[in-house]
């Protein structure tokens, strides 16, 4: 009878701290403002625009 008890709460034990160990926490929050590829091509029209600006005015 004990030895099935034992068993039993070894077992139980087994689950319950293998549940605690693979346990994560909630992800982090997303950034505010992602920057992505479309920040740097509005900076690089920006820059040719200027370029062309500065061209056609002399």
């Amino acid at each position: 009878m004990t030895n099935k008890y034992l068993k039993a709460v070894l077992v139980f034990s087994i689950f319950i701290i293998a549940d605690s160990v693979f346990a994560q926490g909630p992800p982090p929050p997303p950034p505010p403002y992602p920057i992505d590829g479309g920040i740097f091509a509005l900076f690089a029209a920006g820059i040719i625009y200027g370029i062309s600006k500065l061209r056609n005015k002399k």
